[in-house]
């Protein structure tokens, strides 16, 4: 059954277009478009902004990727859920994001790795599933009209109150002025040993620490940790609303400000304070995302909200200190306003595609940060030099 639509006219009773037969999904846009389809994954109703994803490979990273709370993310690449599910492919526990919307059905998985179906794990963790939507279209459509709320609903027996659903989606505020940090930022504070995986062995142990950082948890991602620990960092994780005092209390050797979902100016009612005292402590700092953009904040600089954001694992950078271009993994609706910078900060990357501000850092002190996730892989390592200029300047400050 191929999905249908309907765009309403905004009204207080729009006319909704029938359900197809077999329609056991529906996604419902705050304008009143309606996309129907076949249901997957739990039998639930969400809410929350509509994005698109380009990646062709990692989707169940994608969908642990705290970054994504309070968005649900329609797959561009037409094969989601032909490699299973694994219980190694994840970046945190608990998925953040509000569903997924698909081409085609889930398929048997099909990899040595998988050790459950894809539509057994997105129940097994509460997320919802549409398939069956032309999502060429609908990425289109986000493309040209920007980031849409939506509602999508999932039920097996085919009923749906439309009106109340196209109502929830109108209702809801959307991620601009939205603080979801805490959503997902640990409770307390735990270290992290844990290095990279690598094929026939898993992930390794940090054997002899060499540096002690202190990660700032806006929505960390665990292969960011590992690649920290790879490098010989003894990681201690806290939770967003750490204060300076608290961060400055470990005796760091370096301050890692991680990413992370929601608007930077709402997150950073509490965290640019706590930002601007490590900054007074002349500590190397290096922020990814969320972390990048509120640095810019405690900083001077300011964010805005993007069109559309950007969501892929094929952006190119460009490298301004090394002249080189490398394939970035991004998912972001914020932008750091490049206009905003003060005097003493430089943009050090650009997005090779709509020229955006990718990166930062302070002219004369050991601070950097960067808009996209360098601990992603579809370079496959063009961008983990990063994490390497983050413990050269700790090794630097050290001697």
């Amino acid at each position: 059954m191929p999905a249908e639509t309907a765009t309403l006219s905004a009204t207080d009773t729009p006319e909704f277009a029938p359900k197809p037969d077999g329609a056991t999904a529906a996604l419902v846009l705050a304008d009143g478009t309606v996309l129907w389809g076949r249901g997957a994954g739990a039998e639930v109703t969400r809410v929350g902004e509509v994005c698109f994803n380009t990646a062709i490979t990692g989707y169940q990273e994608i969908l642990t990727d705290p970054s994504y709370a309070g968005q649900m993310v329609t797959f561009t690449f037409p094969h989601i859920g032909n490699v299973g599910a694994n219980l190694e492919d994840v970046e945190t526990t608990t998925p953040a994001a509000c569903g997924a919307i698909l081409r085609a059905d889930i398929t048997e998985p099909s990899n040595f790795r998988a050790v459950s179906h894809l539509d057994g794990w997105l129940k097994a963790h509460d997320l919802p599933a549409l398939t069956g939507v032309d999502t060429r279209r609908l990425s289109r459509r986000i493309r040209d009209a920007g980031a849409p709320n939506a509602v999508l609903s999932h039920n097996a027996e085919g009923v749906f109150d439309l009106p109340a659903l196209w109502n929830q989606a109108r209702e809801w505020p959307g991620l601009e002025g939205m603080d979801l940090a805490k959503d997902v930022s640990c409770t307390q504070a735990y270290q992290w040993e844990e290095t990279r995986w690598v094929l026939d062995s898993g992930y390794g142990r940090l054997g002899e620490p060499k540096f002690k950082v202190v990660a700032i948890d806006f929505g960390i991602k665990r292969n960011i940790l590992r690649c920290l620990a790879t490098l010989g960092c003894a990681v201690t994780v806290l939770p967003a609303t750490a204060t300076a005092e608290e961060v400055l209390s470990h005796k760091p050797d370096g301050v890692f400000l991680s990413n992370g979902p929601g608007d930077p100016a709402a997150t950073g009612v509490y965290a640019v304070p706590m930002i601007q005292g490590v900054l007074a402590a002349d500590v190397p700092v290096f922020g990814i995302c969320l972390g990048h953009q509120m640095l810019a904040l405690a900083l001077g600089a300011k964010t805005k909200k993007m069109h559309l954001g950007h969501h892929g694992a094929n952006h190119p950078i460009k490298d301004l200190t090394t002249q080189k271009v490398e394939i970035t993994s991004q998912n972001h609706g914020f932008v750091v306003d490049k206009d905003s910078l003060p005097a003493n900060v430089e943009a050090t990357h650009f997005s090779l595609f709509d020229g955006t501000l990718a990166g930062i850092r302070v002219k004369d002190r050991p601070i950097f940060s960067v808009q996209y996730h360098p601990e992603a892989s579809p370079g496959p390592q063009d961008s983990h030099y990063l994490f390497q200029r983050f413990v050269d300047l700790m090794a630097a400050r050290k001697g």
